[in-house]
Parts: C-alpha cells; sequence; structure tokens
C-alpha cells in the first residue's frame, strides 16, 4: 500500500542491472555474483539509512532491486510454459526491509506439477545458495481458490500481488477467481480480519502500551496499518490509502497520521533488522536504547534518550491504534451495516443513542457547543448502556478537540462538567480512558498530557505514566465490584465508606502526573492539583486532602516495605504523619491501586497483608489518640501475657516456658504475634534432637487471600546461618520476603522468614512444604557446609539494565539499630552474597525486609554489631558500604 503522495523511482544507483548482468556472463559460477549483489545492495540501502534518506526510498527500493535479481535468477532456469513467479504479501505490496521474509507464490495454470519439479527444485535451492530467506508456496489456480476460500489469512496473502516473471495473465486469473463476488465478501472479511486483529491485540493485553512491544504486531503497530488497507482493499478495490480519502472513506488528518505512523514504525523497523541481523520485530531493551541513540536522542537531566524515544513511540502508535479503532468502526456502521435499521433514542439537544452508540446529532455540535466535548463523557458515565461512541462522532471529536484551549479550561461550565464527570455513579475510570483515547483528557489537562507516552527505562515501572495511570483509576472501580471482597477485602470495604469517591479519582490522576519534569515528582504533583484544586472548587479541605495524598501517595508502602511495623514507634511516627482515619483510608486505596497497577506482579498476598497489618495498628493508634501512643514496654508486657495465656490453656509446662523466654530479649516481643509466640515456644520445647536444626512451617490456610508462608528455624547461632538460609531456600525456588532474626542469650536463634513461590504465592501444598522441610534440615545441620552452601550460586546478569548498587546507612530512630538500605540488580543468591558479607564485617542482622521491583531488589537490613550495639563508626560503615558495591555490582 502505497501512502499520500508518494511514488518510488526506480534507483539504478542501488543496483545496476545491465552491470549486473555483464558480471553475470563472466563469471563461471552465478552463485557468487548474485551473494555479492545482495550484500552490496544492502551496504548501500544501510548506508542511506544512516545518512537519513527517506525510509519509503530505502524499503520500496530494496523491493525493486529484488525483483529485478529474482528475475534474473528466473532466467537461470528453463522453464515449460503455464508459470509465473508472484511476489505476495509484504513484498506483494514492494515493502522489504533488511531481512523480511521475501513470500514468494510460484502458480501454476494447472494442476500437474510434474514438468515444473525439476526447475523448481533447482530455483529454490539456488534462492537459498544465494542467500535469501525466502518463504515460498507452489499452487495451481485452483490451489488458490480453494486455499483463498478456506482461509483468510491466503486470501489476505494473494490480494498483495505482483507479477516478477512468466505471463501476467496467470496472476490476472487467480485474481479473478478470488474476487468478492465468488470468494470473501467484502462483509465475511472484514468480520473475518477483525477478529483477527481482536485476537493478536489480546496476544499483547489490548495495549498499545507494551513494555517491549512487538512493533509489527503490538496495538498501533504495521499490521494496524495493514488492516487498514485490506480492508479498503477488498471492499473499494482501491491500492492506495490516498484513494480512501477521495472516496470518502478517511480525511487528510487521518492520513497524515497513518503516514507519519508508517514512515517512524518502518525507522524503527529498518533499525532492528539492521542491528540484529535478523527479522527482529520486538522492541526489547537493549534494542530501545541503542536506536534511541541511533535517532540522535541524548540524556537530559529530565529524562534519559531511551525514553524520549519511547515516548515519540507511543505517541505513534497510539495514535494509530485509535484510528484504526475508529476507521473499522466507520466501515461497519457506514458501509456494511449502512442500510440496516437502528433504533435511535434521543438523550438532549445535541446526543442521541443509535443502536447502542451515542452520536452527535448534528455535526455542528460541538463547534456551536464546546462544552459537549465534556458532556458526551459524563452522558456515557451516566447512561451505562451506551456500549461506545459511533465513528462519525469520535472523528468530529478528534476534529474539534483544538477548542479545549485555555480559555475553554477556566470557564467555570466546563469545570463544573468535568467535577460532574468525576462525582457521577458510573464507571468514571472507563470515560477517562475514552477521553485520553480522542486526545481529549490531555487537551484538558495539559500537565496530564505531557505525561502521556512517557516510559520509565525499567522492569518496574511496566507501562507509560498516563496507562499506568489509567489502570489505577480502573482498580479504584474494580474495588466497587461485588468479587472485589475476596481479592481485595480492605479497600474493598474502605472505597465504599469514603466520604467524596471523587477526591480519589483527582488524587489517583494527579498522582504521578509530575514525573519527567525534573524534581520530586510528588511535590510537583501536589502543587498541579492544587491548581486544579482551586480552578475547579474545592473546598480548602478537601484541597489539602487530595494534596496531602499525591504528595505522600508513596508513604505507606514505603513504610510497610522498608519499616518494622512490628515496633510501636514506627506506627506512631506514621500515625503523627497520617494525622487523621480519613486520611489514612484514602491512602490505603490509592497505595493498593497503585501497587496493583504499577506491575501485575507486585501485589501479592504478603504485600497485601503488611498493609492490611499497617492500616489496622495505624487506625489503633489514631482512635487511642496522638497523644496517648503504645509505649514499647506496654507493648511487650501485653504480648507476653497474651501469649502466656494462649500456653497456659494448651497445658504447657509454664516453668520451661519462663526460662526460655528469660533468655529472650524484648525484641522479639515486639517482632511477633502472642500466637506467633506460643506456636515457637510449643515447638521449640517440644524439639529433642538439639543436634538438628528446628524447622517449622506455617502455610496460610486455603481461605487466606493474605499472607505468605512461615519458615521458622531455631537453632545454634553460628557464622553464615543467615547466608546458608538464603542460599538453600533459594535452591528450593523459594524469594524470601521478610526475615526476622532474634538472638537468644545463650547464642540461640530465632530466625523466621516469610517465602513465596515463583509466582509470588504463599506455598500450600504438603508434599511441598515437607520438601521445604526435609531440604532444610538437611542444608542446615553442619556449620562447616555452610560456606560450601553459600558458594553454590552464580549470579543471573541482567545486562540490558545496569543499576548501581546504592547502600544506605543511617540510623535507626526508634530501634537502637543501624538502618542499612540496599538497591542493587536481582540475582539468584544474592542475599546469600550479603548475609556473607555480614559474616566477614562481624555484623549482627536482626530483621530484614526484601523488596524485588522488576530488575532490582531494594531490601532494607536492620543491622548491629556483635555486642549489639548500632554501627555508627563512619569508616566502619564506609568499608561496608564499599563491600557490598564492589560484590554486587553487575560488571560486562
Amino acid at each position: 500500500m502505497l501512502l499520500h503522495h508518494y511514488a518510488f523511482t526506480p534507483d539504478e544507483s542501488l543496483f545496476d542491472v545491465e552491470a549486473f548482468r555483464a558480471e553475470l556472463s563472466g563469471s563461471r559460477s552465478p552463485i557468487a555474483p548474485f551473494k555479492a549483489a545482495l550484500a552490496e545492495i544492502q551496504a548501500r540501502l544501510d548506508e542511506r539509512f544512516h545518512a537519513g534518506a527517506d525510509i519509503r526510498d530505502l524499503v520500496h527500493g530494496r523491493a525493486w532491486c529484488l525483483d529485478r535479481l529474482l528475475a534474473l535468477a528466473w532466467q537461470q532456469h528453463d522453464w515449460p510454459d503455464g508459470i509465473a513467479l508472484l511476489a505476495v504479501g509484504g513484498y506483494g505490496r514492494g515493502e522489504l526491509h533488511p531481512h523480511s521474509d521475501i513470500d514468494l507464490l510460484l502458480l501454476l495454470e494447472q494442476e500437474d506439477d510434474e514438468p515444473f519439479r525439476e526447475p523448481l527444485t533447482a530455483f529454490i535451492t539456488f534462492l537459498w545458495d544465494i542467500g535469501l530467506e525466502i518463504g515460498h508456496s507452489v499452487r495451481s489456480l485452483s490451489d488458490c481458490e480453494r486455499e483463498a476460500a478456506a482461509d483468510v489469512t491466503v486470501i489476505t496473502n494473494l490480494l498483495e500481488s505482483r507479477t516478477l516473471a512468466g505471463p501476467e495473465r496467470l496472476r490476472e486469473a487467480m485474481q479473478d477467481r478470488i474476487a468478492t463476488e465468488r470468494l470473501w465478501p467484502a462483509d465475511r472479511f472484514f468480520e473475518a480480519k477483525w477478529q483477527e486483529q481482536i485476537a493478536r491485540h489480546y496476544r499483547f493485553n489490548n495495549s498499545e502500551y507494551h513494555l517491549e512491544p512487538n512493533i509489527k504486531s503490538s496495538p498501533g503497530g504495521l499490521r494496524d496499518i495493514q488492516m487498514i488497507g485490506w480492508v479498503a482493499k477488498r471492499h473499494f478495490a482501491t491500492e492506495r490509502y490516498e484513494d480512501m480519502v477521495d472516496i470518502g472513506f478517511m480525511n487528510d488528518a487521518e492520513l497524515r497520521i497513518l503516514s507519519q505512523g508508517q514512515a517512524f514504525l518502518w525507522q524503527v523497523r529498518y533499525a532492528l533488522h539492521m542491528l540484529t541481523g535478523r527479522a527482529e520485530d520486538r522492541l526489547l531493551f537493549d534494542h530501545q536504547a541503542t536506536i534511541a541513540e541511533l535517532f540522535g536522542y541524548r540524556d537530559t537531566p529530565e529524562r534519559l534518550a531511551v525514553e524520549q524515544f519511547m515516548k515519540r513511540y507511543y505517541r505513534h502508535v497510539t495514535a494509530l491504534a485509535g484510528l484504526n479503532d475508529m476507521l473499522l468502526q466507520h466501515f461497519d456502521e457506514a458501509i456494511l451495516r449502512g442500510g440496516e435499521p437502528l433504533e435511535t433514542v434521543p438523550l438532549n439537544a445535541r446526543f442521541e443513542i443509535t443502536g447502542g452508540y451515542i452520536q452527535a446529532r448534528t455535526r455542528t455540535v460541538f463547534r456551536e457547543a464546546p462544552s459537549a466535548l465534556l458532556e458526551l463523557f459524563l452522558l456515557m458515565a451516566e447512561h451505562p448502556e451506551i456500549e461506545g461512541v459511533r465513528a462519525d462522532t469520535i472523528r468530529l471529536i478528534r476534529d474539534h478537540r483544538h477548542l479545549i484551549d485555555d480559555r475553554y479550561r477556566e470557564d467555570p461550565r466546563h469545570q463544573r462538567l468535568f467535577m460532574a464527570l468525576l462525582r457521577s455513579s458510573g464507571n468514571v475510570a472507563r470515560q477517562l480512558r475514552r477521553m485520553n483515547r480522542y486526545g481529549v483528557l490531555g487537551k484538558y489537562l495539559p500537565v496530564f498530557g505531557q505525561a502521556v507516552g512517557l516510559m520509565q527505562h525499567d522492569l518496574f515501572h511496566i507501562y507509560t505514566v498516563d496507562a499506568h495511570t489509567l489502570r489505577l483509576l480502573k482498580c479504584f472501580h474494580n474495588f466497587r465490584k461485588p468479587e472485589a471482597r475476596e481479592t481485595y477485602p480492605v479497600a474493598a470495604t474502605l472505597i465504599a465508606q469514603l466520604p467524596k469517591l471523587e477526591l480519589l479519582w483527582i488524587a489517583g490522576l494527579f498522582h504521578d502526573i509530575g514525573k519527567g519534569r525534573g524534581g520530586d515528582h510528588s511535590l510537583i504533583g501536589a502543587r498541579d492539583v492544587e491548581t486544579f484544586a482551586a480552578l475547579h472548587g474545592l473546598s480548602g479541605r478537601d484541597t489539602r486532602l487530595v494534596a496531602w495524598l499525591v504528595e505522600h501517595h508513596l508513604l505507606m508502602s514505603m513504610v510497610a516495605q522498608k519499616r518494622d511495623i512490628s515496633d510501636p514507634e514506627v506506627i506512631s511516627e506514621f500515625a503523627r504523619e497520617v494525622g487523621d482515619e480519613t486520611r489514612l483510608d484514602y491512602l490505603y486505596v490509592l497505595t493498593v491501586a497503585d501497587i496493583t497497577a504499577t506491575n501485575p506482579t507486585l501485589w501479592n498476598g504478603w504485600r497485601a497483608s503488611l498493609l492490611r497489618q499497617l492500616h489496622a495498628e495505624t487506625k489503633r493508634a489514631l482512635r487511642r489518640g496522638l497523644e496517648n501512643p503504645l509505649e514499647r514496654d506496654d507493648s511487650v508486657r501485653e504480648t507476653r501475657d497474651e501469649a502466656h495465656s494462649l500456653l497456659a490453656t494448651v497445658g504447657a509446662d509454664m516453668a520451661r516456658v519462663d526460662r526460655l523466654w528469660e533468655s529472650l530479649g524484648e525484641e522479639y516481643f515486639l517482632q511477633y504475634a502472642p500466637s506467633e509466640i506460643a506456636w515457637q515456644t510449643q515447638g521449640i520445647l517440644a524439639h529433642r534432637d538439639s543436634a538438628l536444626p528446628l524447622v517449622m512451617i506455617s502455610a496460610p490456610t486455603a481461605d487466606m487471600a493474605e499472607g505468605g508462608t512461615k519458615v521458622f528455624i531455631h537453632t545454634r547461632s553460628v557464622d553464615n546461618l543467615f547466608a546458608a538460609t538464603s542460599a538453600a531456600m533459594e535452591q528450593l525456588g523459594l524469594s524470601i520476603h521478610d526475615a526476622r532474626i532474634a538472638t537468644s542469650s545463650n547464642d540461640w536463634t530465632l530466625n523466621t522468614f516469610i517465602v513465596l513461590d515463583d509466582d509470588n504465592l504463599a506455598i500450600r501444598e504438603p508434599a511441598r512444604l515437607e520438601e521445604i522441610h526435609r531440604h532444610l534440615v538437611e542444608e542446615l545441620d553442619d556449620p562447616d557446609d555452610y560456606p560450601q552452601i553459600v558458594s553454590r550460586h552464580t549470579p543471573r546478569q541482567l545486562k540490558h539494565f545496569r543499576v548501581p548498587t546504592q547502600v544506605t546507612i543511617e540510623q535507626d530512630p526508634t530501634g537502637g539499630r543501624t538502618l542499612l538500605e540496599l538497591t542493587a540488580p536481582d540475582r539468584p543468591g544474592l542475599l546469600a552474597r550479603v548475609g556473607r558479607i555480614f559474616m566477614e564485617q562481624h555484623i549482627a542482622l536482626s530483621a530484614a525486609k526484601i523488596a524485588t521491583l522488576g530488575e532490582r531488589v531494594e531490601d532494607v537490613f536492620f543491622i548491629t554489631d556483635r555486642d549489639g550495639e548500632p554501627i555508627t563508626d563512619p569508616e566502619r560503615q564506609q568499608r561496608l558500604r564499599e563491600r557490598l558495591i564492589e560484590t554486587l555490582d553487575i560488571r560486562g
């Protein structure tokens, strides 16, 4: 398919046919000249690509050169009458990237292929010998008709064909046999291709914001452009997109989107093929950075070059995906179903529902009443029966969204409409998503528009800022559904109790809006939302709430994952920061949605249990009063008393219990709940074989969605125990998410690990639990083996993400310990290596919080020296910092 105002001009400087003929005639074997010609053609094309040549000249130029070479190769063989060589598929459109498949059809006039077998075999073998990557089929005219009738992919391939050698009449005869009046009428063809596209988009989560997109098959990719061409070709029998403007199928602005989008994607695809030396269509991480540099992008203080490049990519594919949706819907409504009677229900003077879809009642509605650009989405929120927007109205929205300017945004009528949408009881998230798809949301909220297509180059944030934000809003909507009470019980309960749901939508819209603009995005977003609130008439109280939520949207997850939330002082400090229960409830819902929408792998039962615990403990602290915090001594006493009662109830030997507890410090009774202490105490007292470590495992019950599997280990305190335990668990395929380390005064350890499997799920199966138990007992029974256990692991290099190891050391103000925060590349054996370094540096570990975020870990360790004192010596801190960085940094 050729695009607007473009026609390829044959370029003899790419390939001089006559000079090649002369060289061929003087060569003993044709293989060497053909191979040399292919290499020279590609070298010239690559040189022109680097020089900034028009990508269309390169893509069509390669096809033009291959046409001539294949015709000459055809002439090297003797062919009987009744056969033709055709280019089909992408090559049939005259498009070839450096390593695109060269799709060929050897078309026979008759069914009998016997006369052609020998030259066919010789011809195909010759093409392989000269290094061409061909895809070929041998079919008769009858085969083409039969197979095209059975398979929409076959007829699609045959629609795009050109004769390279042999009689043109055979191709014309084939086209007659697959014409619409005989096979695949336009409506059936359209339906089949549409279903094909739906299935293809589904493989990519129906999102153009894929982390490592496929530029050919992802939504908004080259296949979506080709889809428009295939449908139009089948219905209109046109070869050029420009013709579709003449017949009214699309307009000039839409043609520009197609043309510019295709040119950009062709540039990216050409670069991918050239860099990888193969037909690579996946825009993988390592390719993204290289192509960004190749395209001239450079890092800035605000944004990496690769993020700038990918923002351009996402903006193109978003526009193409939206245009594809609109044009195909338009094709279906106006052309294929245009004669069907559709029920029309008036909504008001400006809009009506036709066939379940909303549409403008006149073509001038947005020009005469610009407020209708927002009113339409409010109506859709208020009328859930509306399935979508009719294509002609989508086109009108696109044509008139330029009316949304500063004056429009400052108009109180429009501000009231937008707030009415946020306050509606309908699916607000869906309407905001539609507004973004049609380019209205970024126009009405320019700061949101700046975030459209903005990616962060890591494995943690796997969506662009706008896509993540819209997914977060969808989470809010999903929390309101009955089924959410199983997976998100606390969020589902709280969201139904929030006094003003629109404040949650606003906080969600603005929470990441400051990214990519330099500085702390939370503070930038807080300032932006204050401006929004002032314009949209929010009260001072509501303004303070949304600004606080945006500024502190990371606070709850940071405290839950990086602080010891079993410590009453940590809870009191967090409660003082939150201030009241209303803020706490809003922040909890926002936090859960933010985690879920950032990366599907992040939300798991353990994170859920941490946040539930933090919310519950903070709510109790707030109800008790910030002026009456629970003191550490009171907490220890309450926990001991309750655990004592539990053990007395089950008939435990209380004298032995008291003797055991005498060796444990108060920190132990702060780390565990009374039920856990009772369980551990019973296990220790019942353990008879002191030569073997006591290993106990507690799994959440089948009806518990939250929590992880607890592994409790009681053994002699020896060097390398933490490192060996970590290594042994990694051998089992377990990921450690939390570690609590306690040592008694007589040098016994009481260590608890929270573990999940590779799917971030708690382990519950009895056979698997028994395997874990057996393996840990066997591995940890002999301390002399610990160094060998630790050294078994070889790190896996994540070369696409050079995450420098960062170590922050500061004093824990609440616990008399030193807090070491480690950010490093994830790899097997990491915790074992950290444990070995602690052993070398004579450091004791009392607790650990383990968080894996994509390609990196952010772990927090609570450490002391061997005497239980914090690490305060600056030189010792620096030695520890340097040793960790030296060991954990990825090299090469």
